[in-house]
């Protein structure tokens, strides 16, 4: 059995959305088992024969201050849930609660892994190659050093070679140019240590990437702080809700209009599908020393399953130990990057 810990009320929507997405998860597969996290009285009417109910006292609110989430509420449904995974009684942690709350209890409860400073997030975004291309950081850094962004390369090699099954992935930079003297100080400097660990074999490295390379497929993997990758989250989210806004009101013109939308309709609903944000749901925060994913806090219950698809797939691939395989392997290059800064 995979046993996944859920933080049930985390969300803007919280057991409404959760506990039906845990449902049809629990249907889908058999050999997994949920440790349902939240108040006694919004999991009462839950039953099921792989799921046992984890009762908190506290929830945390998507505008908590982190100091409030990590000091006061001890008991609420996403420390317990993390601490489920600390104890090894579950895999791995899903939430989709207040994202900087979740960072710190995260860091706080499990503790980063040797070698690593700062967790990154990590998520995929569609691509023109009909895969998806691996980005990070989404937002747990801001303010990155160069060193944090060959930590983030690392991190990400890891995830992307036991979810893609990909032996070595490709990583790029992300810059305002393919060129190497293009960028800040930072991104001259992460470019000079990513291409220091490609020559010593711990990572490949492809160069400095655009932002339409995210979507052109050009790598496996994109490093950038996680200001610029919030931004490109949420303008690839921005992009796939206008696309489904512009299919219902081509539907509702006039009647030569209707017709020659159905007759595309097959084409434009596979593409809708293709860039459906909430199917690249739930992304993983990387260097922790236990698996945990975040859901968007806004994921309906189709959003808020694929988060739990991806726990499940990386708790049952052993991602923890491979990303710790990586980053030992890469011990010297970030060493080294430490030992420069």
């Amino acid at each position: 059995m995979t046993t996944i810990a859920v933080d049930c009320m985390g969300g803007d929507h919280g057991v409404v959305i959760t506990l039906p997405a845990c449902r049809t998860f629990l249907e889908r597969h058999p050999d997994a088992r949920l440790l349902l996290v939240g108040l006694p009285q919004s999991l009462a009417g839950f039953s099921h024969a792989r799921a046992t109910l984890v009762s908190a006292s506290e929830v945390v609110s998507m505008d908590d201050p982190i100091e409030v989430a990590l000091r006061r509420k001890k008991d609420s449904s996403m420390r317990l849930a993390l601490d489920r995974v600390k104890d090894g009684t579950a895999a791995a942690a899903v939430s989709a609660g207040n994202t900087g709350a979740l960072m710190a209890i995260s860091r706080y409860v499990l503790k980063t892994m040797d070698g690593i400073d700062r967790p990154a997030i990590a998520t995929q975004l569609p691509n023109a190659r009909g895969g998806a291309t691996t980005v990070l950081d989404l937002g747990a850094n801001v303010d990155c050093s160069a060193e944090h962004l060959l930590q983030f390369a690392v991190m990400g090699s890891a995830l992307v070679s036991v979810l893609n099954n990909v032996k070595d992935p490709s990583v790029g930079l992300l810059n305002i140019g393919e060129e190497v003297i293009k960028g800040n100080e930072t991104i001259k400097r992460a470019g000079e240590l990513l291409r220091s660990a490609a020559a010593s074999g711990d990572l490949n490295f492809f160069g400095n990437v655009e932002g339409n390379d995210i979507f052109k497929g050009t790598v496996d993997i994109v490093v950038c702080d996680g200001f610029v990758g919030n931004v490109a989250l949420k303008a690839t989210e921005g992009v796939a809700a206008m696309f489904g806004e512009f299919l219902r009101a081509e539907f509702s013109r006039n009647l030569l209009t209707r017709l020659v939308a159905l007759v595309a309709y097959p084409v434009l609903a596979a593409f809708k599908r293709r860039v459906d944000h909430r199917r690249y749901n739930g992304a993983a925060l990387l260097g922790l020393r236990g698996l945990v994913f975040k859901s968007h806090g806004s994921a309906d219950q189709l959003a808020f399953g694929f988060a739990l698809e991806r726990a499940y797939d990386s708790a049952r691939n052993n991602l923890l130990e491979r990303v710790q395989v990586r980053i030992a392997h890469a011990t010297l290059a970030l060493a080294g990057a430490a030992a420069v800064s």
